[in-house]
């Protein structure tokens, strides 16, 4: 290594509700130019599978962005967009753009009628512009539908016991009696970009570990679960398929397992998707540091998420890594040492208010503050 040129791999994730990925990694260079002008900044914005996936890979591929008109999780009409990568024939749409959390207000969060049909118009979209294989990244949803709206988007029917169809949602999953799929579907390959191994049902599953955050009370959760199960019962009987116990089938409130069902697709890792593409590894290798990092770093970060995965590669490859985030909780902070040879948070308790205001800001003046630390990781 030159230490008069240093080669500094950038690979943050979003530090959600403040900066993208890209913004983040931007800031963070900013802040290494302010210590080592001359510093060569290799920036590789990352994304686990969850909310940022598409663009991140839109951008790292020189891609299309497309946008469409479809249902948003409570029915609305959205503006979610998609990305078609050149040459390859390959979309990545992201459940979060059309059915995501961040489309309902917290006080109006309840998903009991909330579904994923979204979602699947968007697979539709890409799929009347020619895709022939479809990544559909599964994280930050606001639903809880086992993915059956988004397989009634897709031609799948849903009927009750009077032979009507209905809109399946989690308030009348039970009264579904039959589900018929669509004579020509016509789907291309599909893969399911998740970093969680959930089932679909438990106290392991998508209702139990992730229905609180979207507005799932304690006292519904049977509810939610009983519809999920009986989902799951007619799954079986009527497509000859049961995925409820793979892992995943939990994620994005059981859309794991409804594009398993009904969308034959298989799972890979977020995390691995994006890494492959934007050639991570290849980056790590040629770096004399490594820097990532996401809005906090804490015991959450150490089970799969996307800086623990870039830790760990570089950790692989032999290079100093350090983890910046917009706060490093205290209790977490010795677990994550053991991954990360340094640690930066922008933000203190008493200068949080601050740094939500000026997120760059506090990264950029938080990476400069932290210039001894990062010098000490190369030598």
């Amino acid at each position: 290594m030159s230490a008069a040129a240093p080669v500094v791999l950038i690979a943050c994730d979003k530090f959600k509700g403040t900066l993208t990925a890209a913004e983040a990694c931007g800031a963070v260079a900013e802040g290494i130019w302010g210590i080592w002008p001359e510093a060569q900044c290799v920036l590789r914005p990352m994304a686990d599978g969850g909310e940022g996936t598409s663009l991140v890979i839109c951008e790292a591929l020189q891609g299309e962005w497309h946008e469409a008109e479809v249902a948003g999780p409570r029915g609305e009409k959205v503006r979610a967009g998609f990305a078609m990568l050149p040459g390859t024939g390959t979309a990545v749409i992201e459940m979060s753009e059309a059915s995501g959390l961040k489309l309902v207000p917290v006080a109006q969060r309840n998903p009991w009628r909330c579904n994923t049909a979204g979602t699947g118009q968007l697979m539709r979209r890409a799929m009347e512009l020619g895709a022939r294989r479809l990544v559909v990244a599964i994280g930050g949803s606001a639903t809880n539908d086992g993915g059956s709206g988004m397989a009634w988007a897709l031609g799948y029917g849903f009927y009750n016991e009077a032979g009507e169809a209905v809109v399946p949602c989690p308030a009348n999953l039970r009264e579904i009696v039959r589900i018929v799929a669509p004579q020509d579907l016509g789907l291309p390959v599909v893969t399911a970009a998740c970093d969680v191994t959930n089932p679909l049902l438990g106290p392991d599953g998508a209702t139990a570990v992730y229905g609180p955050q979207k507005g799932v009370t304690l006292e519904r959760m049977p509810l939610y679960e009983a519809g999920l199960a009986h989902l799951a019962g007619l799954v079986a009987r009527d497509l000859g398929v049961d995925w409820r116990l793979e892992p995943g089938a939990g994620a994005a409130g059981g859309l794991g397992f409804g594009l398993m069902s009904f969308c034959q697709a298989h799972t890979r890792p977020g995390f691995d998707l994006v890494a492959e593409v934007t050639g991570l590894e290849e980056a790590v290798r040629a770096a004399d540091l490594v820097i990532t990092g996401e809005g906090c770093l804490d015991a959450q970060t150490m089970h799969g998420k996307g800086p623990a995965r870039v830790a760990e590669m570089a950790r692989r490859h032999g290079k100093p890594v350090a983890g910046v985030g917009g706060m490093v909780d205290p209790e977490a902070a010795a677990a994550l040492r053991t991954r990360f040879h340094g640690l930066i948070g922008a933000c203190t308790p008493e200068t949080l208010a601050f740094g939500l205001a000026n997120p760059a800001r506090a990264v950029r003046e938080a990476v400069v503050r932290e210039a001894s630390l990062l010098l000490s990781m190369m030598i």
